[in-house]
């Protein structure tokens, strides 16, 4: 009976697999806001990232908690206007040359945030309304020229609070492990804002490295981060996050890093490494021959960690 159902599931789910190009070129019109980073430092998708730098994208709207220096890249390739973040940089090195020189030039707009009010900005438009009630921010300085912080006093109690306005972007981009060509998918790890940014977003664009059958995603119910019938497109890109880690499938290559920070010291620099990195490469098995076999294998995992066994039987 079991395999009767799974095999019903696999028949009436729509296929949304398509190429990562096709996906952004449909789903990240100019003066999009995009939310991405979502995991923290883990799952960053830098490869729908640099699919957004390589089609030109502009007058974006950035949205995201940290983003590491996948942020500072779409910056520096003149795709974004607009950030609204707690973090702008790279995690191993500090803050993005990139993002610091917009900022100077007031060639960017900033709306900063802590990494709860990102979150709490997500939340309440996941749920529909407009704003969420949190004592997080009193007493900072984040209220300062911020439209979407305000100082309340609780309707019951009278106590101090702030009022976070919600944040619906207008896609989300999420690199997860696993997912079925309907959209449902699998995520384990940090989790950080994942869940209720995609479920705030009109779109949400998967990457994934692994597309499995409808029956594997529904074996585990709990583990699914986003339905499938609220997901645009799932594009299959192994690697999707690199230099970012993935639970289960990579290490961080910190090595990566580094390297990004030398050479986005200057604008010209920057030209030059995203010729290379981001330009050039026309697709990311592309991306991956660059990195070469050899970087590769140094990130593959060394130690498995596997979880006990659950039993959803009734």
């Amino acid at each position: 009976m079991c395999r009767g159902f799974f095999t019903s599931v696999e028949r009436m789910s729509t296929s949304k697999l398509i190429s990562l190009s096709e996906a952004i070129g449909r789903f990240v019109p100019d003066g999009s806001s995009v939310a991405a980073g979502l995991g923290l430092e883990a799952s960053i998708p830098f490869a729908a990232g640099h699919e957004i730098m390589r089609q030109r994208k502009r007058g974006l709207g950035l949205i995201g908690p940290i983003s590491d220096m996948l942020f500072d890249q779409m910056i520096g390739a003149g795709c974004v206007h607009r950030v609204q973040a707690a973090w702008v940089g790279n995690v191993i090195t500090g803050s993005g040359y990139n993002f610091r020189r917009a900022v100077e030039s007031g060639a960017l707009r900033v709306e900063d945030h802590s990494n709860l009010t990102i979150a709490m900005a997500l939340k309440a438009a996941a749920m529909g309304v407009s704003f969420m009630p949190v004592r997080t921010a009193l007493g900072s300085g984040l209220f300062v020229a911020h439209p979407g912080l305000k100082p309340i006093a609780c309707p019951f109690t009278g106590t101090p609070l702030a009022a976070v306005a919600a944040i619906a972007p207008d896609v989300a981009l999420i690199h997860v492990q696993r997912a079925d060509e309907s959209g449902s998918a699998h995520v384990w790890g940090n989790l950080g804002v994942m869940r209720d940014a995609c479920l705030a977003a009109r779109h949400v664009v998967i990457t994934a490295e692994e597309i499995v059958p409808a029956a594997v995603i529904v074996s585990d119910p709990n583990r699914v981060i986003i339905p499938g019938f609220r997901v645009s497109a799932v594009c299959h890109v192994p690697w999707g996050a690199h230099p970012a880690p993935v639970a289960g499938c990579y290490n961080r290559d910190h090595r990566a890093f580094i390297e990004y920070r030398n050479a986005s010291r200057t604008p010209e620099a920057f030209v030059r490494w995203q010729e290379r990195w981001v330009d050039t490469p026309k697709s990311r098995d592309d991306y991956l021959r660059l990195l070469g076999a050899e970087r590769m294998s140094e990130l593959v995992l060394r130690n498995h960690l596997f979880p006990a066994p659950v039993d959803y039987g009734y």
